[in-house]
């Protein structure tokens, strides 16, 4: 059996002050309190207060400046890449138009990482697609075979960056998949696609490939919003 490992105090001050800050306990612009009252109220000592503090100025939630209070920034305007990464692990924060957003950035990269994929490692993908889901499987098995199939995409695609900004968003877009894969429609949708797309592979039609990935990701935005 494994063991999950127990969270750091540092980690957990920081997933508290975070949550603090999208419910607007800590709002936009505002300043934190000062180190005595802010560790007594998340309950950690100053040192680990200190510690969550750095975490949070360096991803772009809080500006630190020695001997001022301490700003919350906007992240919507002043935020990065790992601001945008910690909030998706809290979906209860996130509107409605935040997953179609993703899902953009999704269509509007797919279709490079995969051209490039079967350029560059096409047998990759084709071992990968021969292990395509059943449309009577869950949608939990569904959801984590769309994922892995993009994370091998980007990873065959010989550009990092894909990869990385994939698995910035892993729960997130497991996550939503489910929901997704729900209707047996999006199933027997994505399961044809998959099929295309290893015959795309084996052909090894870079354009055809192009093609394929960006209508079913814009067609992905579609279902999802008649399925939120």
């Amino acid at each position: 059996m494994q063991w999950n490992q127990p969270e750091k105090p540092a980690e957990l001050a920081e997933q508290r002050l975070i949550k603090a800050i999208l419910d607007g306990v800590f709002p936009i612009n505002s300043s934190l309190p000062s180190e005595r009252e802010l560790s007594t109220r998340i309950g950690v000592t100053r040192p680990t207060l200190r510690e969550a503090l750095q975490r949070l100025s360096r991803d772009g939630w809080i500006e630190i400046h020695q001997g001022k209070q301490t700003r919350v920034r906007d992240i919507w305007t002043e935020g990065n890449m790992n601001v945008l990464s910690s909030i998706s692990k809290y979906p209860e924060h996130l509107s409605q138009n935040f997953v179609e957003n993703l899902l953009l950035i999704r269509y509007l990269l797919c279709p490079t990482y995969s051209t490039l994929a079967v350029k560059n490692r096409p047998e990759e993908i084709i071992l990968f697609l021969n292990l395509l889901p059943e449309i009577s499987n869950s949608p939990e098995i569904y959801s984590e075979f769309d994922f892995n199939l993009h994370l091998k995409l980007t990873q065959a695609s010989g550009n990092p960056i894909f990869t990385l900004i994939l698995n910035g968003f892993k729960e997130l877009f497991i996550q939503k998949a489910i929901i997704y894969f729900q209707n047996e429609r999006t199933r027997i949708y994505s399961h044809n696609f998959y099929k295309d797309l290893k015959k795309a592979f084996v052909d090894q039609k870079p354009e055809t490939v192009f093609d394929l990935t960006e209508k079913v990701m814009k067609d992905s935005i579609s279902f999802w919003k008649n399925t939120s």
